[in-house]
Protein backbone atom coordinates (compact mmCIF):
# COMPACT_ATOMS: atom_id res chain seq x y z
CA UNK A 1 0.00 0.00 0.00
CA UNK A 2 1.64 2.88 -1.32
CA UNK A 3 0.85 7.01 0.61
CA UNK A 4 -1.29 7.60 -2.16
CA UNK A 5 -4.48 5.60 0.27
CA UNK A 6 -3.28 7.48 2.99
CA UNK A 7 -6.30 9.99 2.89
CA UNK A 8 -8.69 8.11 2.11
CA UNK A 9 -8.08 5.64 5.03
CA UNK A 10 -7.78 8.90 7.35
CA UNK A 11 -11.28 9.35 5.98
CA UNK A 12 -12.61 6.21 6.85
CA UNK A 13 -11.30 6.68 10.19
CA UNK A 14 -12.84 9.72 10.66
CA UNK A 15 -16.11 8.72 9.61
CA UNK A 16 -15.77 6.01 11.97
CA UNK A 17 -14.88 7.75 14.85
CA UNK A 18 -17.81 10.32 13.86
CA UNK A 19 -20.12 7.61 14.92
CA UNK A 20 -18.06 6.09 18.06
CA UNK A 21 -17.27 8.78 19.25
CA UNK A 22 -21.08 10.61 19.24
CA UNK A 23 -22.21 7.19 21.41
CA UNK A 24 -19.57 7.33 24.02
CA UNK A 25 -20.25 10.84 24.23
CA UNK A 26 -23.98 9.52 25.67
CA UNK A 27 -23.13 6.41 27.21
CA UNK A 28 -23.41 5.94 30.82
CA UNK A 29 -19.98 6.15 32.94
CA UNK A 30 -17.99 6.99 29.72
CA UNK A 31 -19.94 10.30 29.45
CA UNK A 32 -19.67 11.38 33.13
CA UNK A 33 -18.60 15.09 33.58
CA UNK A 34 -16.27 13.35 36.27
CA UNK A 35 -14.25 11.81 33.60
CA UNK A 36 -11.43 14.44 31.92
CA UNK A 37 -12.53 15.66 28.44
CA UNK A 38 -8.89 14.25 27.30
CA UNK A 39 -9.14 11.31 28.86
CA UNK A 40 -13.00 10.45 27.20
CA UNK A 41 -11.34 12.14 23.83
CA UNK A 42 -8.57 8.89 24.22
CA UNK A 43 -11.42 6.26 25.06
CA UNK A 44 -13.21 7.36 21.70
CA UNK A 45 -10.03 7.27 19.64
CA UNK A 46 -8.69 3.69 21.27
CA UNK A 47 -12.58 2.35 20.71
CA UNK A 48 -12.65 3.71 17.44
CA UNK A 49 -8.99 1.93 16.74
CA UNK A 50 -9.93 -1.46 18.10
CA UNK A 51 -13.07 -1.57 15.65
CA UNK A 52 -11.16 -0.68 12.85
CA UNK A 53 -10.46 -4.59 11.98
CA UNK A 54 -14.52 -5.10 12.10
CA UNK A 55 -15.54 -1.65 10.74
CA UNK A 56 -12.74 -0.38 8.42
CA UNK A 57 -14.04 -1.87 4.96
CA UNK A 58 -17.38 -0.68 5.77
CA UNK A 59 -16.27 2.88 5.89
CA UNK A 60 -14.15 2.60 2.97
CA UNK A 61 -16.49 3.00 0.07
CA UNK A 62 -17.89 6.16 1.68
CA UNK A 63 -14.52 8.06 2.53
CA UNK A 64 -13.91 7.55 -1.48
CA UNK A 65 -16.64 10.19 -1.92
CA UNK A 66 -14.38 12.88 -1.02
CA UNK A 67 -17.21 15.88 -1.80
CA UNK A 68 -19.55 13.73 0.24
CA UNK A 69 -17.54 13.69 3.38
CA UNK A 70 -19.10 16.70 5.45
CA UNK A 71 -22.71 15.03 4.88
CA UNK A 72 -21.26 11.80 5.91
CA UNK A 73 -19.69 12.74 8.98
CA UNK A 74 -23.02 15.20 9.89
CA UNK A 75 -25.35 11.94 8.98
CA UNK A 76 -22.87 9.54 11.77
CA UNK A 77 -22.70 11.91 14.52
CA UNK A 78 -26.92 12.09 14.55
CA UNK A 79 -26.61 8.42 14.22
CA UNK A 80 -24.65 7.79 17.02
CA UNK A 81 -25.60 10.43 18.98
CA UNK A 82 -29.60 8.84 18.53
CA UNK A 83 -27.74 5.70 19.37
CA UNK A 84 -26.16 6.92 22.61
CA UNK A 85 -29.44 9.22 24.18
CA UNK A 86 -31.44 5.53 23.49
CA UNK A 87 -28.94 3.59 26.45
CA UNK A 88 -28.92 7.12 28.45
CA UNK A 89 -32.65 7.02 28.71
CA UNK A 90 -32.83 3.74 29.35
CA UNK A 91 -30.07 4.27 32.02
CA UNK A 92 -32.33 6.80 33.80
CA UNK A 93 -34.33 3.80 35.15
CA UNK A 94 -32.45 3.41 37.94
CA UNK A 95 -31.88 6.88 38.93
CA UNK A 96 -35.86 6.82 38.99
CA UNK A 97 -35.91 3.93 41.24
CA UNK A 98 -33.65 5.64 43.51
CA UNK A 99 -36.10 9.37 43.54
CA UNK A 100 -38.67 7.11 44.65
CA UNK A 101 -37.16 5.65 46.82
CA UNK A 102 -35.81 9.14 48.56
CA UNK A 103 -39.27 10.37 48.30
CA UNK A 104 -41.11 7.17 50.28
CA UNK A 105 -38.14 7.16 53.23
CA UNK A 106 -38.58 11.02 53.54
CA UNK A 107 -34.91 11.64 51.75
CA UNK A 108 -36.26 13.49 48.57
CA UNK A 109 -34.99 17.21 50.35
CA UNK A 110 -31.70 15.69 50.82
CA UNK A 111 -30.00 16.53 47.13
CA UNK A 112 -26.64 16.75 45.53
CA UNK A 113 -25.42 18.35 42.12
CA UNK A 114 -26.03 15.47 39.65
CA UNK A 115 -24.90 16.74 36.19
CA UNK A 116 -26.04 13.22 34.86
CA UNK A 117 -29.26 14.34 35.94
CA UNK A 118 -28.80 17.90 34.95
CA UNK A 119 -28.63 19.36 38.04
CA UNK A 120 -29.70 18.49 42.18
CA UNK A 121 -30.77 15.01 42.12
CA UNK A 122 -32.25 12.99 45.42
CA UNK A 123 -28.69 11.50 47.07
CA UNK A 124 -30.37 8.26 47.36
CA UNK A 125 -30.57 8.65 43.42
CA UNK A 126 -27.09 9.39 42.70
CA UNK A 127 -25.98 6.68 45.00
CA UNK A 128 -28.01 3.95 43.19
CA UNK A 129 -26.79 5.48 39.78
CA UNK A 130 -23.58 5.07 40.83
CA UNK A 131 -23.98 1.32 42.42
CA UNK A 132 -25.31 0.75 39.13
CA UNK A 133 -22.75 1.88 36.93
CA UNK A 134 -20.04 -0.59 39.17
CA UNK A 135 -22.76 -3.45 38.34
CA UNK A 136 -22.97 -3.34 34.80
CA UNK A 137 -19.61 -2.73 34.84
CA UNK A 138 -18.85 -5.70 37.03
CA UNK A 139 -21.47 -8.04 34.91
CA UNK A 140 -19.90 -6.93 31.64
CA UNK A 141 -23.34 -5.26 30.77
CA UNK A 142 -20.65 -2.41 28.82
CA UNK A 143 -19.97 -4.93 26.49
CA UNK A 144 -22.97 -4.59 24.87
CA UNK A 145 -23.22 -1.02 24.61
CA UNK A 146 -20.06 -1.29 22.57
CA UNK A 147 -21.41 -4.51 20.51
CA UNK A 148 -24.51 -2.28 19.90
CA UNK A 149 -22.25 0.28 17.95
CA UNK A 150 -21.10 -2.53 15.75
CA UNK A 151 -24.28 -3.89 14.83
CA UNK A 152 -25.51 -0.67 14.23
CA UNK A 153 -23.53 -0.66 10.98
CA UNK A 154 -25.63 -2.78 9.92
CA UNK A 155 -29.28 -1.28 10.66
CA UNK A 156 -27.78 2.28 9.53
CA UNK A 157 -25.27 1.58 6.75
CA UNK A 158 -22.86 4.36 6.72
CA UNK A 159 -23.99 7.26 4.44
CA UNK A 160 -27.99 6.90 5.15
CA UNK A 161 -30.19 8.90 6.26
CA UNK A 162 -31.42 8.12 9.78
CA UNK A 163 -34.90 7.73 10.17
CA UNK A 164 -36.37 10.22 12.38
CA UNK A 165 -39.54 9.15 12.72
CA UNK A 166 -38.10 5.72 13.92
CA UNK A 167 -35.69 7.41 16.39
CA UNK A 168 -38.83 9.07 18.01
CA UNK A 169 -40.77 6.52 18.11
CA UNK A 170 -37.78 4.47 19.91
CA UNK A 171 -36.92 7.29 21.96
CA UNK A 172 -40.61 7.20 23.25
CA UNK A 173 -41.17 3.53 24.23
CA UNK A 174 -37.31 3.19 25.35
CA UNK A 175 -38.64 6.28 27.84
CA UNK A 176 -41.87 4.30 28.60
CA UNK A 177 -39.97 0.83 29.14
CA UNK A 178 -36.97 2.86 31.68
CA UNK A 179 -40.50 4.78 33.50
CA UNK A 180 -41.60 0.97 34.17
CA UNK A 181 -38.35 -0.43 34.99
CA UNK A 182 -37.62 2.75 37.73
CA UNK A 183 -41.51 1.87 39.23
CA UNK A 184 -40.81 -1.86 39.27
CA UNK A 185 -37.71 -1.89 41.32
CA UNK A 186 -38.93 0.46 43.54
CA UNK A 187 -41.84 -1.54 44.05
CA UNK A 188 -41.16 -2.87 47.69
CA UNK A 189 -40.13 1.07 48.78
CA UNK A 190 -44.21 1.56 47.52
CA UNK A 191 -45.78 -0.80 49.35
CA UNK A 192 -43.41 0.20 52.26
CA UNK A 193 -44.39 3.97 52.08
CA UNK A 194 -48.10 3.12 51.16
CA UNK A 195 -48.54 0.61 54.53
CA UNK A 196 -46.56 2.98 56.65
CA UNK A 197 -48.42 5.95 55.74
CA UNK A 198 -52.21 4.14 55.99
CA UNK A 199 -50.82 3.13 59.40
CA UNK A 200 -49.98 6.84 60.23
CA UNK A 201 -52.85 8.16 59.01
CA UNK A 202 -54.55 5.96 61.37
CA UNK A 203 -52.54 6.79 64.13
CA UNK A 204 -53.32 9.80 63.98
CA UNK A 205 -57.37 9.48 63.68
CA UNK A 206 -57.24 7.43 66.95
CA UNK A 207 -55.17 10.13 68.64
CA UNK A 208 -55.63 13.71 67.15
CA UNK A 209 -53.62 15.72 69.85
CA UNK A 210 -50.18 13.90 69.36
CA UNK A 211 -48.46 14.87 65.94
CA UNK A 212 -47.78 11.48 64.47
CA UNK A 213 -46.15 12.36 61.25
CA UNK A 214 -42.94 14.56 63.54
CA UNK A 215 -42.85 11.66 66.19
CA UNK A 216 -42.25 8.75 63.88
CA UNK A 217 -40.14 10.43 61.20
CA UNK A 218 -36.99 8.94 62.83
CA UNK A 219 -38.73 5.46 62.73
CA UNK A 220 -39.65 5.75 58.78
CA UNK A 221 -36.06 6.74 58.11
CA UNK A 222 -34.71 4.16 60.08
CA UNK A 223 -36.96 1.14 58.72
CA UNK A 224 -36.93 2.85 55.34
CA UNK A 225 -33.36 2.68 55.42
CA UNK A 226 -33.07 -0.95 56.57
CA UNK A 227 -35.24 -1.85 54.06
CA UNK A 228 -33.57 0.28 51.13
CA UNK A 229 -30.40 -2.16 52.58
CA UNK A 230 -32.02 -5.41 52.41
CA UNK A 231 -33.47 -5.14 48.32
CA UNK A 232 -30.71 -3.56 47.24
CA UNK A 233 -28.90 -6.18 45.88
CA UNK A 234 -32.03 -7.71 44.11
CA UNK A 235 -32.46 -4.02 42.78
CA UNK A 236 -29.32 -3.49 41.01
CA UNK A 237 -29.05 -7.24 39.52
CA UNK A 238 -32.45 -6.67 38.07
CA UNK A 239 -31.22 -3.25 36.67
CA UNK A 240 -28.28 -4.75 35.22
CA UNK A 241 -30.34 -8.24 33.96
CA UNK A 242 -33.01 -5.87 32.25
CA UNK A 243 -30.37 -3.46 30.88
CA UNK A 244 -28.70 -6.90 29.33
CA UNK A 245 -31.94 -7.89 27.74
CA UNK A 246 -33.11 -4.58 26.84
CA UNK A 247 -29.69 -4.12 24.75
CA UNK A 248 -29.89 -7.89 23.29
CA UNK A 249 -33.23 -7.69 22.38
CA UNK A 250 -33.19 -4.50 20.44
CA UNK A 251 -29.88 -4.52 18.52
CA UNK A 252 -30.45 -7.99 17.14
Amino acid sequence: MGFDFVPEQAAAFLILFARIGSVLMLLPVFSEDAVPGRIRLMIALGTTIGLWGLLGAQAGPAAAEGGALPRILVTEMLIGLGIGLMVKIMFQAIAIAGSIVSLQIGLSSAVVFDPSQGGQAPLLSKFVSVAAAVTCMALAVHHLWIAAIVRSYALFPIGAVPPAGDFATLALHTATRAMMLGISLAAPLLVYGIVFNVGLGLAARLAPAVQVFFVVQPLNLLLGIALFATVLGAMLAGFATAMAEWMQAGWH
